[in-house]
């Protein structure tokens, strides 16, 4: 198998679209919990620590110094929810009250998030907080703030599972991309082998099924199914082409004989009559081939006829006319029973080709005196075209053959190319129609079953 550049893959190309819509997912959930989880909750935060530290900021302005220390132990000794943190610090750096170890020493921004040294609890403890960093006047220095350590916690972990997510997802998207690719382009391969089989001329080469059932073994069912429908079609232009060559063989033979004849000097003018009607059966045998040839050939490849209603009665008893006097030369039966009105999709110049055909082949296969019967009848399984005879019949073997393009049963004086029923069985499929050849006892049964109007 040829390397191929893996990004001209359609399955790893639509691996790394997946892989992007699902780091996506996982972005977008991981930011709706941090947006639920961390975010709202420092913002509720923040306007909590707003309002109590304007709070202390109003009592330092109304009643000094002392009121506001009083106020911040207060606030410390009566925690709502979260551990209250404050740092009063005096012009020249001294502390004046606080609860906390450490806090930022220099001034900075007026928010921001810092990890303190508290004694709170009674115990020396690291914790992240929030805090308002506020001058005050007569160089005081304000920070309140409240703990953040559970949010802290909280966002550790989301940040921890959005690399990990995100880190497995892209090393499993990528070995799992590899391997798919790897799997689609073996199954892939197969199907391109049997393809430049057939190229090469080998129709017999068929791509492997798993018995998986899943879409390569649908597809490859498929093809398997076309490549055999192909192989036959090859096979049955190849024996046509045989059955041409051979048919034509003789006739050219005799024509060239009888216009060689012709063109003798020494032949007699009494045969030049003969030889000139014999001539022009031959040339009429060979253009009435062809014209039976073109017109398969024009069922077979041509576009669909626009189908109309057409009743079958008038037209199979126009048939049966056309043909009586064929019949009455041999002295042969030819009836016909129908019922009034039964109505077909098809068309009317083809249908009346099929009958035609049919009749012409029971009368040919029929004895001397023997009896054809037409029936016109519509029963549950729709309306349907019936032409019986009682001559030799077909071979069960051979039922499907005769529909072949000169192939002719093994019947004794009787003439023809060995055309009219592949006619027949073009005809019919052009317009939907189906046909089926069974025992008469003794005879044959042709059965046409045509698509209702």
């Amino acid at each position: 198998m040829r390397w191929r550049n893996p990004l001209r893959s359609l399955t790893l190309r639509l691996t790394l679209v997946y892989m992007a819509l699902f780091y996506g997912s996982i972005g977008l959930m991981l930011g709706v919990s941090y947006f639920g989880g961390v975010w709202r909750p420092l913002q509720e935060v923040e306007r909590r620590i707003q309002v109590e530290s304007d709070e202390m900021v109003s009592v330092y302005a109304r009643d000094g110094r002392d009121a506001l220390i009083r106020a911040l132990e207060r606030r410390a000794a009566t925690p709502r929810g979260r551990l209250p943190y404050h740092v009063l610090v005096a012009r020249g750096g001294g502390v004046v009250a606080a609860n906390l170890i450490d806090w930022p020493r220099v001034a900075g921004r007026e928010w921001r998030r810092y990890e303190f040294g508290t004694y709170a609890t009674g115990a020396e403890e690291e914790h992240e907080a929030v805090v308002r960093d506020v001058a005050l006047a007569g160089g005081y220095r304000l920070i309140v703030g409240l703990d953040t350590e559970d949010l802290d916690e909280r966002e550790d972990l989301i940040l921890e599972a959005l690399s990990w997510g995100l880190g497995m997802t892209l090393a499993l998207g990528v070995i799992g991309g590899l391997v798919m690719t790897f799997a689609v382009a073996q199954r892939l391969e197969s199907i391109n082998r049997a393809a430049r089989a057939v190229i090469a001329g080998d129709l017999s080469g068929r791509v492997a099924l798993r018995g998986s059932g899943d879409d390569f073994d649908q597809l490859a069912t498929t093809l398997n199914e076309m490549l055999s429908r192909i192989e036959q079609l090859v096979a049955s232009i190849s024996r046509v082409s045989d059955n041409i060559a051979h048919e034509l063989r003789t006739p050219l033979t005799r024509l060239r004989a009888e216009l060689e004849e012709l063109a003798d000097p020494a032949t007699p003018s009494v045969e030049h009559h003969a030889r000139t009607a014999a001539a022009l059966e031959e040339a009429a045998r060979l253009q009435s081939m062809f014209e039976a040839l073109l017109r398969i050939a024009r069922l077979q490849s041509g576009e669909q006829p626009a189908l109309t209603t057409v009743n079958l009665r008038p037209l199979v008893e126009d048939a049966v006319e056309w043909h009586r006097p064929a019949a009455e030369a041999r002295d042969q039966s030819l009836t016909l029973t129908s019922d009034p009105d039964v109505l077909v999709a098809g068309d009317r110049d083809l249908i009346f080709q099929m009958v035609s055909n049919l009749l012409d082949n029971a009368l040919k296969f029929s004895p001397p005196g023997g009896r054809i019967e037409v029936a016109v009848a519509a029963d549950a399984s729709g309306p349907a075209l019936v032409v019986r005879d009682n001559g030799p019949g077909i071979p069960h073997g051979e039922r499907q053959r005769v529909f072949e393009r000169f192939y002719r049963t093994r019947t004794e004086g009787v003439g023809g190319f060995g055309l009219g029923l592949s006619l027949v069985d073009a005809a019919a499929k052009r317009i939907g129609a189906s046909i089926h050849l069974s025992d008469a006892e003794p005879g044959l049964q042709a059965t046409v079953r045509f698509r209702p109007a």
